[in-house]
């Protein structure tokens, strides 16, 4: 089905379109679908955002009054348009939301500008595109009509459903939660329409909890829908490594985890070395040069994890294609990196190769490499076995321990990961080395070896970018900026946390680095770390076109390729490296001599376009505006998905708990109550302003604290108090706590 969103994306990508062409690229046949193409088409040129030109062709309006931004609202009623780029968000009353909803892609006007601390308001006059098709709701009868109440404060509107649909009622004791399907949005007079196709009674029904929440983040469980073909690769000339020692580091339990590459040593003369990482073929196994193919993606583009497995986005066939599997030779895309007797990065090249799998090396392998007093001696049970692969794996631990250091030399900064105290959610909590839109390290852990494969990981992502960037190709990656410093201001709120023994930079601020070396305790430290993680916004996906060396210093670029089958952005990434290899110009036009341009040495001699207009095009089909966009939006549910998944089951350990009490520390404090960790249980809950009967608590900003007027009474975070698990709400992920 087409949305509004998807017929201006289409005109903004020509420079003007028939109807019947525009019908094909919308692949719209029925005539009500034609139907309702005019009626938009008609609205969109009331609303001067296209115009039909003597031609007959429809072409966007460049020059345009409307903002392409986001509704994202509150529950307590307050929306705002949210605009790219950083700029100002627009503040749109409840009446001038035209039912556009929290999440809604949309095209607003603004009708009062901004003026000092005050946002610029808007009006929404075009909803291109709807967030929500599945409404988590109650079903609710009200004046004899039956209804479904979105279970999300933030939407605002109601659904009328089909008399039927009223042995769906809500039974609080069952929380018998339903998912709608809508088949009408409310629109000017007219409610909307729509019915139910499940039911989830989640009262003491965990197994319902991943459908649940994959509902509630606009996620799909894309089941056996998944459909994508595995390729039959050509014949081609490739490097035979098959005969030298490669390993996979691999912590995730489940069978269907994303497929991790491989890394393989090479000793050389002088103490030098050359790396080798070996990445799963999937660039060469699907098809990607057509808009049809692209479609496919647009369902799935990143794996998931659910509680006991994965849902891969690519299919099952391109999995057992192209798996890393304990002596099986299989075709890869490969990194060779060279090394000198520092362990630093003097050249690289991209190859097609074919490799084995020597061994999979696991965290407990990691530990008892890392644990052992002696490297000279060999008795643990564990290593015993692998004895002639130690050396190898001693030196990728040496290099990767290195790399890390320099990247913390450079700036950047390393933040734990959180515990975890529920077995179901390990698969969560295992470090991803395809992470790469926080701004921070996780720190290496012996007792999870992917952490050891995330610092080779990173330079290999750093490297792509600096030869597509010389060879002016487009990539897509993470703008990373420096995050090395915190303002004085922020760290006075936290003040208790750390010691006395401050200094100060000459602009008043103070790194993180230091900030964290002053807090003593590990507790308060733990908390910190939390307070820090909500303080820096996640890094989404960019479009990287050249960028000189001069141009913005102060960024990190990052194109990640090394894990394709986690997410379409190392995929498509791949699939430039691998256009590179294959299809990339060696040479000027009448020019004899050939550079290997899959070289580092080549990049000072390419002045020249390396790709021909065709492959131009299939390369411009994946990279460009409208694919970044769709990958952002994804990513954005999947991080929903992956947060809301973590607290259904700490409601769920907590309901277990009731009545029980517990000590804890405060996260944060706010003018309805404070956040207290509970350590034992890895859990927050909320103690309410309102509990706190024996004073009248006055909430105090700049300090960040709750005291009491009369007996003076304060709580501020890093308190240690007792507190009792009184209430839970598994529909709002809520633990309510009261003093003990």
């Amino acid at each position: 089905m087409f949305t509004t969103s998807s017929i201006i994306d289409n005109l903004n990508q020509s420079e003007g379109l028939e109807y019947k062409k525009l019908c094909r690229s919308l692949k719209i046949t029925k005539k009500s679908d034609k139907d309702k193409l005019d009626i938009a088409l008609t609205a969109l040129e009331k609303l001067e955002i296209i115009n039909k030109n003597e031609e007959n062709e429809y072409t966007c309006i460049n020059v345009s009054d409307h903002i392409v931004a986001k509704i994202r609202c509150s529950s307590k009623g307050y929306c705002f348009a949210v605009r790219e780029k950083n700029k100002e968000d627009i503040y749109i009353k409840e009446n001038l939301l035209n039912y556009a909803w929290n999440g809604d892609k949309v095209l607003v006007r603004i009708i009062k500008e901004g003026y000092r601390r005050r946002s610029p308001e808007g009006i929404v006059d075009c909803i291109l595109e709807r967030s929500n098709q599945i409404l988590l709701s109650k079903v609710e009868i009200i004046e004899d009509d039956i209804y479904a109440v979105p279970i999300d404060d933030r939407i605002l509107s109601k659904i009328k459903l089909p008399k039927e649909d009223k042995k769906y009622t809500y039974n609080p004791e069952n929380k018998n939660i339903v998912k709608v399907e809508i088949d009408r949005f409310p629109i000017g007079q007219d409610e909307g329409l729509g019915h139910v196709i499940q039911e989830l009674p989640l009262s003491n029904n965990e197994e319902l909890d991943t459908d649940f929440v994959l509902s509630k983040s606009n996620l799909f469980n894309l089941g056996n829908q998944n459909l994508i073909e595995s390729k039959k690769i050509e014949k081609r000339e490739r490097i035979d490594l098959s005969n030298k020692n490669s390993y996979l580091f691999k912590s995730w339990a489940a069978e269907n985890s994303p497929m991790l590459p491989m890394i393989q040593i090479e000793k050389e003369k002088n103490k030098s070395t050359k790396l080798w990482l070996h990445t799963n073929n999937i660039a060469e196994r699907i098809e990607l040069n057509s808009k049809k193919s692209l479609e496919m993606f647009f369902n799935g583009l990143e794996s998931l994890p659910f509680l006991n497995n994965w849902q891969d986005y690519l299919s099952e066939a391109i999995r057992n294609d192209s798996e890393f599997k304990l002596g099986k030779k299989n075709e890869a895309i490969s990194l060779c990196l060279h090394l000198n007797s520092e362990n630093e990065i003097t050249e690289w090249s991209f190859h097609l190769t074919l490799v084995k799998c020597s061994l999979i090396v696991g965290s407990d392998h990691t530990d008892a490499l890392l644990s052992r007093k002696s490297k000279t001696r060999i008795t643990s049970r564990l290593l015993k076995p692998i004895k002639e692969y130690i050396d190898d794996l001693d030196k990728i631990l040496e290099i990767s321990s290195l790399f890390r250091q320099r990247h913390l030399l450079e700036g950047k900064f390393e933040i734990p990961s959180l515990l975890n105290k529920i077995e179901s959610l390990n698969e969560f909590y295992i470090h991803n080395p395809a992470e790469n839109s926080k701004g921070y390290f996780e720190p290496l852990n012996k007792e999870d070896c992917q952490t050891y494969l995330s610092p080779i990981i990173h330079e290999a992502n750093l490297i792509w970018f600096k030869h597509s960037n010389q060879f002016g190709l487009k990539s897509a990656g993470y703008i990373i900026k420096g995050l090395d410093d915190i303002n004085a201001n922020e760290i006075i709120k936290y003040s208790e946390f750390i010691d006395s023994d401050i200094q100060l930079n000459e602009d008043g601020n103070l790194p993180f680095n230091q900030v964290i070396k002053l807090c003593s305790e590990d507790n308060k430290r733990r908390i910190l770390y939390k307070l820090i993680i909500n303080e820096l916004k996640e890094n989404e996906i960019s479009l990287i076109s050249k960028v000189s060396n001069n141009d913005e210093p102060e960024k990190l670029f990052i194109s990640p390729w090394t894990i394709p089958c986690y997410d379409f952005i190392n995929l498509i990434n791949q699939y430039c490296i691998f256009n590179m290899i294959i299809n990339g110009k060696k040479s000027k036009k009448n020019n004899i001599n050939e550079i290997d341009i899959a070289e580092s040495k080549s990049l000072e001699f390419v002045n020249w376009d390396i790709f021909n207009s065709s492959i131009s095009k299939n390369i411009d089909t994946l990279f460009n505006k409208f694919v970044i966009d769709k990958i952002n939006e994804y990513k954005y549910k999947v991080k929903q998905y992956k947060s809301n998944m973590i607290s259904i089951k700490k409601v769920r350990k907590a309901e277990e708990l009731l009545g029980n009490t517990y000590s804890g520390f405060i996260l944060s404090v706010q003018s309805y109550g404070f956040f207290v960790e509970i350590s034992e249980l890895n859990v927050e809950g909320l103690v309410h302003v309102s509990t706190l009967n024996n004073d009248w608590y006055e909430y105090r900003s700049r300090q960040n604290l709750l005291i009491g007027r009369k007996s003076k009474k304060s709580y501020k975070i890093g308190d240690k108090i007792e507190v009792k698990i009184i209430k839970v709400d598994i529909l709002k992920y809520q633990i309510d706590l009261e003093l003990n």
